[in-house]
């Protein structure tokens, strides 16, 4: 029997564009020669648009997907994967030989047993990543962290390392494995709902050079990845390492990353919560993720103190300016009865 390429895959996904998001990304619509739709998990919204038209391969081509609101973007086995939350390239290549009709790949001489398939939509292929992943105590993870700056890692349950994550590269190439930070996106009730990856260096120096280092799977609207227990007082703002930035001049406040400036807006609030600081990036998707959250917030009466960083990110700030700076900063603005419970002494 033939066997399929990515890159012949995604062609002959995309000379059928409209009936794979109709399948796929049930929840979005078409517009003249695109698909509108919320994100690559088939949330509802329109931020994401998928070309219906153009030539096979190359730019412009039909079935290529950008995410405007993450800056995310990729191809139809992109969209085959996320939204039947798949994590191995062979499982997303058996989906769209599936929806193609096309013939299976010849069995192995010896076979194996074929991992289950999450069903579309869930988190259960989120779930079993950050399964296969181990804590980052000695990893490449806290070795990146690290020479961020980082070094208040307590309560970083929710982060895991991998050591071969699979990714897939924009332009149909080879499959690639690189080490990986998985993070665990959770609900007000704890419960996994998504994973975020970010591909990195083998010696944890940077981000690995591929072209987009980080990625989502899952339900990510209104969750997060959480560190430390929330009661009445929480700070939420966009990237992982933004956020333990401002950890490390704040170790003891709860921290939550929504992962982009439009899940931040979005985030849902605890039930206890009376005071929210909104830890924003310097740009205008951070504007305007402050200006939605803080009205949302004062809406249902949370106080909201915004800390705005002096670099474009509190990372920036914690690499450039230091920790004392970065402390001195954040005890600055931070409410002075929190001062006490959330800063050291």
């Amino acid at each position: 029997m033939a066997r399929y390429d990515a890159s012949e895959l995604a062609q002959r996904l995309g000379r059928q564009a409209e009936a794979v998001c109709k399948h796929y990304l049930s929840n979005g619509h078409r517009e003249g020669r695109y698909w509108l739709v919320g994100d690559v998990q088939n949330t509802p919204g329109r931020s994401m648009f998928v070309r219906l038209t153009g030539p096979e391969s190359g730019k412009g081509a039909a079935g290529k997907w950008t995410d405007a609101a993450t800056a995310e973007h990729g191809d139809l086995l992109d969209v085959i994967r996320e939204s039947c939350g798949l994590v191995d390239f062979k499982d997303v290549a058996e989906e769209a030989r599936s929806f193609l009709s096309l013939p299976r790949p010849e069995p192995e001489p010896q076979p194996v047993s074929r991992p289950v398939t999450a069903p579309a939509g869930s988190p259960q292929a989120s779930r079993r990543l950050f399964a296969m992943a181990q804590p980052i105590a000695g990893t490449v993870v806290e070795t990146h962290l690290r020479k961020r700056g980082i070094t208040a890692l307590h309560e970083t349950g929710a982060l895991r390392f991998h050591p071969r994550c699979y990714y897939r590269p924009e332009g149909h190439g080879p499959t690639e494995t690189w080490p990986a930070m998985i993070a665990a996106v959770t609900d007000l009730g704890g419960a996994q709902t998504g994973a975020h990856r970010t591909w990195l260096l083998p010696d944890g120096a940077d981000k690995a050079p591929v072209d987009t280092p980080r990625r989502a799977m899952g339900h990510l609207l209104g969750h997060g990845v959480r560190f430390g227990m929330v009661d009445d007082v929480l700070a939420a703002g966009e990237g992982i390492e933004t956020v333990l930035s401002a950890r490390s001049g704040l170790p003891r406040m709860p921290m939550m990353a929504a992962l982009s400036a439009a899940h931040l807006a979005a985030i849902l609030f605890p039930a206890t919560l009376r005071r929210l600081y909104v830890v924003r990036d310097s740009d205008p998707a951070g504007d305007a993720a402050r200006d939605c959250l803080v009205e949302r917030a004062r809406n249902v009466g949370i106080e909201t103190v915004v800390l705005s960083p002096a670099c474009g990110d509190f990372n920036e700030d914690l690499r450039h300016l230091g920790i004392d700076a970065l402390r001195a900063a954040l005890r600055a603005r931070i409410i002075p009865e929190d001062v006490s419970r959330f800063m050291e002494t």
